[in-house]
């Protein structure tokens, strides 16, 4: 897991965790990363300045970013209590909610549309049907991802 501090355009500051960097550029890019203020998913990330205690300023620069990033990603104090939430609300969405597979976009138009009841789902959608789905207003989270389940 990675914390980033995030700014969007509307200059309001919050924090978003992620399962690595990769995970937020895929979800910057098809823009499901939102101010929690204003909505806008005009989103960057701000500048940090982790709090890293390093053992002499002898290190080269190379040295000291490999170090960073280990603390970064690992060393936050309530991680632990982090991932033990999302598990949660992963494990209660994918008990309590139908998987539809590939059909996910398919299934969230029923829905949103009213053609079909309202229930919980969840499944795969491709970049363009995530966008798509956005564009449309229909609301959908991704369904977050734990670092163990990629080891």
């Amino acid at each position: 897991m990675i914390q980033f501090s995030l700014i969007c355009d509307n200059k309001h500051k919050f924090e978003a965790w992620f399962a690595n960097a990769k995970t937020y550029a895929q979800q910057q890019e098809v823009g499901i990363v939102t101010c929690p203020i204003c909505a806008s998913d005009n989103v960057n990330k701000a500048l940090m300045a982790p709090a890293v205690a390093l053992s002499g300023d002898k290190k080269s620069n190379a040295e000291k970013d490999s170090v960073e990033k280990l603390v970064v990603s690992s060393g936050h104090p309530q991680q632990k209590e982090l991932q033990a939430a999302i598990k949660l609300l992963r494990d209660k969405v994918v008990n309590e909610a139908d998987y539809v597979g590939d059909k996910f976009a398919d299934e969230a138009r029923k829905i949103h549309d009213k053609i079909i009841e309202p229930r919980g789902i969840y499944g795969e959608a491709t970049k363009e049907e995530v966008n798509s789905l956005a564009k449309d207003g229909i609301d959908f989270l991704p369904l977050p991802t734990l670092p163990e389940e990629h080891n």
